[in-house]
């Protein structure tokens, strides 16, 4: 394979170093994807603890002859300084800008094909609109993300924690806890004017989380007409299966265009589970699995075809009328 480093954004007030990785002996119309990260300050790779994910794809795809573009997420580079310049932060000054940056600088590379959006988390959350709102994509790749809000998500992940707990931890976590869910219940009462001045956490504001909710997956997936793959981990414990993957099947019901797969054993990140059911997984290295990639670039190769990876679960079209 052939590493480029790059930047994206490079004419702007937040250029991003990253990384353009290219299969070897290829030269022209290369199908590439858009790696976009999940919530919080992570770098390039995607690093969580003992393993990297981001880097394992990047590098698997490129030998099954895909490019890929990867680079630091804007709160990982730019950090305190981002949130004092932007009073008002979104997932738009966070993630979205800058994947539709790379997916400009793909559109006029040359050796460039197709292009795909491979959105992790937060970013398969975030994948529909990034398309809608200036990415164009051939197709999307929505691996563990959710169509359910993003503080319903946290709620359920605080509850699991706090399961954890005894004594006065469990006392003091569910005192901090509540604080933040009492913002949660003061910005139902807000509009979107008076949601710009709520505090919320890691810098935020409440319109964050407004602006977030008046764009959930769902309001892009009906009908969606281009090539779609959504893939989650069974031992996923950040996002569930029962919950997240299954609201995926529900509003992709009837759409000939969507290819749905779960992958037994593996974890959010698409390592090998130890069952910790934590954070405790991640301290644990590895690497992404060799047959989610696989299916990953078959699907990317036959996409016109919409020729589903084996074992997957493809969703049927349904004439109601």
């Amino acid at each position: 394979m052939i590493e480029e480093k790059i930047v994206i954004g490079e004419d702007t007030r937040y250029p991003l170093n990253g990384i353009l990785t290219l299969p070897d002996g290829v030269s022209e119309n290369i199908p590439a994807v858009i790696l976009v990260q999940g919530s919080g300050s992570t770098d390039m790779d995607s690093k969580i603890s003992a393993i990297k994910p981001f880097k394992d794809i990047a590098e698997g795809l490129a030998r099954r002859g895909i490019a890929t573009i990867r680079y630091d997420k804007r709160t990982k580079t730019y950090g305190r300084k981002l949130i004092k310049e932007i009073k008002n932060l979104t997932v738009w000054d966070e993630s979205i800008e800058d994947a539709i940056f790379a997916a400009t600088m793909l559109r006029a590379d040359p050796r460039i094909g197709k292009i795909f959006i491979f959105g992790h988390s937060q970013g398969g959350m975030l994948a529909p609109r990034i398309d809608a709102e200036g990415g164009n994509f051939d197709g999307l790749i929505i691996a563990a993300g959710s169509t359910r809000t993003l503080r319903v998500i946290l709620k359920d992940q605080t509850d699991e924690l706090l399961e954890r707990y005894r004594g006065p931890i469990k006392w003091l976590a569910s005192k901090q806890i509540k604080a933040i869910f009492d913002k949660f219940t003061k910005l139902d009462t807000l509009n979107v004017e008076e949601s710009k001045d709520l505090k919320m956490m890691g810098g935020t504001t409440g319109y964050y989380f407004k602006d977030m909710e008046a764009h959930q997956p769902d309001a892009y997936l009906q009908d969606f007409p281009k090539p779609i793959f959504v893939l989650q981990g069974e031992k996923d414990f950040q996002v569930k299966v029962d919950k997240d993957f299954e609201g995926f099947r529900e509003i992709m019901e009837g759409n000939p265009n969507a290819t749905l797969k779960v992958y037994p054993g593996l974890n959010h990140v698409f390592t090998n589970s130890y069952q910790h059911g934590t954070l405790k997984d991640y301290k644990v290295p590895g690497h992404v699995d060799e047959g989610l990639l696989d299916d990953v670039s078959a699907w990317i190769h036959t996409v016109d075809e919409k020729v589903a990876p084996e074992g997957s679960d493809r969703v049927a079209a349904i004439d109601e009328r």
